[in-house]
């Protein structure tokens, strides 16, 4: 595929090249940043009508991956312009849809605020607030675990607007908010065992005004609309987690094939290649999972919330064991930071946590059996 090589060529060469970098550092990937934009693969998903690249699902899928093959911070450039603007696509106003899109599709970023500290998978018990003031919004409260707060300019931020709901998911409304907006601020970023270049961090309402016409969707519609979205970004931390694992098996297969123990490569020991077998079997598998999902959200498939979430976990379950024996095959040198696949492990980590831990998908995914 075109795609592919084209991301794989630009990944290898004006990102690759930084990635130990930025994970030491703690610092975002400005370069991957620069590249990506310059060459249109920061958002590939916004149509043509809002000045974006119109590529489908999968197209998606396959710059997440190969982006994430030598970066995972980088990764979530896409993956979470992706994630912040869904919303937009599914329910926005063309008004919204004008406002923000073609600005993302330009190089900026969007985000999305959907978690709290109390509501994590229990979104509905979300407790920030917006109130409706004349023509205009007043959000209060505080978002956490936000990718690329601070550097987005964009956030899709779910609020409850009506308390009273008899059913909580109903009181729930998104609203589009701009980094320049009055009484919003980022707070400080969180220090974690991966994705280090990627900044998450708490957003805080006091006050915060926004355009009456910045509601995404009727009000009540916010939760949904929330969900909906994840049927669709699933498949991209499916594809980001593959990316992940196909890495750190490149890796691996270039290490055991240098590496001489017994007066052979190490990569001619049968144990040693039984591992390899396993490991690029899992991959496989996860691969064609993961595009068969995008697929399947692209064309509206009724299966698509299942698929998302089977791909979303079980992706993100390969890269975890893939990372891990990509680390054991490289030895004592594996634990180190010499070498990618230890900061490969620490990055494939989150992927079975954040957009629904795994065990959430499971929940999901047995709820869409029962029902048939």
């Amino acid at each position: 595929m075109e795609l592919r090589a084209a991301v794989r060529s630009l990944a290898e060469k004006e990102i690759a090249p930084y990635a130990a970098e930025v994970d030491e550092d703690s610092r975002f990937p400005q370069e991957a940043l620069t590249a990506l934009n310059a060459s249109g693969f920061n958002a590939v998903h916004i149509p043509e009508e809002f000045a974006g690249q119109g590529a489908d699902a999968v197209s998606a899928c396959v710059v997440i991956e190969e982006v994430a093959r030598v970066d995972a911070s980088a990764s979530l450039i896409p993956a979470v312009n992706k994630l912040g603007t869904q919303p937009i696509l599914l329910s926005g106003s063309e008004q919204v849809k004008k406002l923000v899109l073609p600005a993302i599709a330009a190089g900026e970023m969007a985000s999305y605020a959907l978690s709290e500290r109390e509501a994590g998978s229990d979104t509905a018990s979300m407790r920030v607030r917006a109130r409706l003031s004349g023509d205009e919004w007043v959000l209060n409260g505080t978002k956490c675990w936000i990718t690329n707060a601070g550097v987005s300019s964009w956030y899709t931020v779910m609020a409850v607007t009506d308390p009273a709901a008899e059913k909580k998911a109903d009181g729930i409304s998104a609203f589009v908010v701009h980094a320049d907006d009055p009484g919003f601020s980022v707070g400080a970023k969180e220090r974690k065992l991966g994705i280090k270049g990627s900044p998450t961090c708490e957003i805080h309402f006091e006050d915060c005004v926004i355009p009456g016409d910045r509601i995404v969707g009727e009000p009540g519609t916010g939760l949904r609309t929330a969900l909906r979205t994840l049927d669709h970004t699933r498949p991209t931390i499916g594809a980001q987690a593959l990316g992940i694992a196909q890495g750190a098996l490149d890796a691996a297969l270039g290490y055991v094939k240098e590496r001489r123990q017994f007066g052979r490569a190490v990569g001619e020991f049968q144990g040693v290649q039984f591992m390899l077998a396993d490991m690029g079997t899992k991959i496989e598998a996860a691969r064609h999972l993961v595009y068969a999902s995008a697929a399947a959200s692209e064309r509206g498939d009724a299966r698509a919330s299942f698929m998302a979430s089977a791909a979303k976990s079980y992706a993100s379950d390969v890269a975890m064991a893939v990372t891990t024996d990509a680390v054991q095959l490289f030895g004592g040198a594996g634990y180190t930071r010499d070498f990618p696949v230890e900061r490969m492990m620490r990055d494939a980590k989150i992927t079975q946590i954040y957009e629904g831990t795994n065990q959430i998908q499971r929940l999901v995914m047995a709820r869409q059996l029962l029902k048939g």
